[in-house]
């Protein structure tokens, strides 16, 4: 075999054990989830907002940025449900940093343990300041540790073909939002969402298990190939096909980062308050749009932009607050836009 056996992983009870979450918090998430589904469903006529640095990292920059968020959260919440972007995994197109979960410090050694408890006692924090958690399923493998404290998973673009992520998303209870691929293709994205929503049997932990299927699991358009897909004609292409499908709770995200945010050849994150502008001006005019946008992810953080990890050689170096995967919108721009945002809706 091609590997070797580093060290043995405590088990998800034993963690779970040690940083176990409080009743009141743990009830607090049922509700978030059932929230996030009314949303999607259309029972509730609030816009959804999964908000929050590209990668989690630093866990006290994390915590700053929420706590400064937090007043921002509370005036709109009538209007606005943020859900804090917690992303502890980072899927790679090649090779890099995999996220807190696998090393805390990006300079030094992987350590998984260190990673578990890093980023659930983290997350846990971020519960007590009044945030829904919204992460990605990478490795799926990994969810014992902190599926209790979730109220939003995302399937990535690199993730949303395969079978193991889609019979995933089939067997959890949490709203998933599943990306169009890498190269743009809706359809796939479409694809996924229909086989999440269908019950599976298949091996899981040792056990032959039959799912549930998924009734809201979603679409997320992200743009691909260099190109965004969040123009009017992209999104009632994908409005219609969730419809001709079948999808139950037909709903779209709209990732205002990523491929939607390239301008002039090149991703800008400053400029996703005016992708989430532009997308609400197209609904405002088509009741078809309308009815199938439920909301946006918006890559956010303490300050603008990002970092280079091969520019420093320590992570003492590092800027505060400053991402060091996709570049974010600083939490003053940030602020700004989500209460003009809640004045104009």
């Amino acid at each position: 075999m091609s590997y070797e056996i580093q060290k043995q992983l405590p088990s998800a009870k034993q963690v779970l054990a040690d940083l176990p979450l409080d009743p009141t918090l743990a009830a607090l998430v049922q509700q978030d989830q059932q929230e996030v589904q009314d949303i999607l469903a259309g029972r509730d006529d609030r816009l959804l907002m999964i908000v929050g640095p590209c990668s989690a990292w630093k866990s006290e920059d994390v915590i700053e940025y929420a706590r400064q968020l937090q007043p921002v959260k509370d005036e709109i919440k009538d209007k606005i449900k943020i859900v804090f972007r917690c992303y502890i995994q980072k899927p790679r197109t090649t090779i890099g940093w995999l996220g807190p979960l696998n090393q805390t410090d990006p300079y030094a050694e992987p350590n998984l343990e260190e990673g578990i408890y890093y980023c659930r006692k983290m997350m846990i924090e971020l519960l007590k300041l009044g945030f829904p958690l919204a992460d990605e399923a990478l490795f799926t493998h990994n969810d014992s540790y902190f599926v209790d404290l979730l109220s939003w998973i995302a399937i990535g673009a690199r993730s949303c073909e395969d079978q193991e992520h889609r019979i995933f998303a089939s067997m959890i209870p949490h709203p998933v939002g599943i990306k169009n691929s890498t190269s743009g293709h809706i359809g796939v994205g479409v694809n996924s969402i229909i086989a999440a929503q269908y019950s599976h049997t298949f091996a899981f932990h040792g056990n032959q298990i039959k799912t549930s299927g998924n009734p809201y699991a979603h679409l997320i358009l992200r743009g691909g190939a260099g190109k965004p897909n969040c123009d009017e004609a992209n999104m009632l292409k994908s409005a219609r096909m969730l419809e001709e499908k079948g999808v139950q709770n037909p709903a779209i995200i709209v990732d205002a980062s990523h491929e939607n945010s390239v301008r002039n050849g090149a991703k800008d994150p400053l400029i996703q308050p005016e992708v989430v502008n532009n997308v609400l001006a197209c609904c405002a005019q088509n009741p078809e749009l309308k009815k199938a946008v439920k909301g946006f992810m918006v890559e956010s953080f303490l300050q603008d932009g990002k970092q280079n990890l091969k520019d420093f050689t320590c992570s003492a170096d590092l800027a505060p607050g400053k991402s060091i995967t996709d570049g974010c919108l600083g939490i003053e721009k940030t602020s700004e836009f989500l209460r003009s945002l809640y004045t104009d809706l």
